[in-house]
């Protein structure tokens, strides 16, 4: 055998699934410790990927976008959306990422489910750095993502004899 640093990648990935509420975990801390997204949407002249800062509260993403721009667009004509994310690759042992698959929905100014999705959007970080007022938050749309599907990929869990790729669905609750 070849000397390898990580011996548990070599050979054939194992099948073992995580308990639901291990898989649950890891994709909640994924989506904790990064900050930034792709956001896949389709239009009239084909998919569109868009790089977009999120933060999210369980498994609902909230990101913030200007009025009319082609995302917008696009997720009104077919609110089907996906977002992939990803940790720093340093090499095969840390790749760690995921796809996010569900239901966007443009929350507007002056609703509810505005004013609630942005308790959850940290816009003040943002407005410090643009010098702008804390007393001011932004007056745009903001767009909440409830994830229906995930498939989730990190090669640590070979360690422990689970399958580097797991799925996980809303629908299996």
């Amino acid at each position: 055998m070849v000397n390898v640093a990580n011996p548990w990648l070599v050979g054939p990935a194992p099948r073992k699934r995580l308990p639901r509420e291990r898989l649950e975990e890891r994709i909640l801390n994924l989506l904790s410790s990064q900050n930034m997204c792709v956001l896949a949407t389709m239009g009239g002249d084909g998919p569109l990927a868009t790089p977009v800062r999120y933060y999210h509260r369980d498994l609902v993403v909230f990101f913030t976008s200007q009025a009319g721009t082609p995302k917008l667009r696009n997720i009104e004509r077919d609110p089907r959306v996906s977002i992939g994310l990803f940790a720093p690759l340093v090499g095969q042992a840390s790749s760690r990422g995921a796809q996010l698959f569900g239901t966007a929905e443009v929350l507007l100014p002056g609703t509810p489910e505005h004013a609630d999705g942005m308790e959850i959007y940290r816009w003040q970080s943002d407005a410090v750095e643009r010098g702008r007022s804390l007393a001011d938050p932004p007056s745009g749309p903001l767009v909440r993502v409830v994830v229906d599907r995930v498939v989730y990929t990190e090669h640590w869990l070979r360690r422990e004899g689970f399958a580097p790729r797991q799925f996980w669905s809303r629908s299996s609750s």
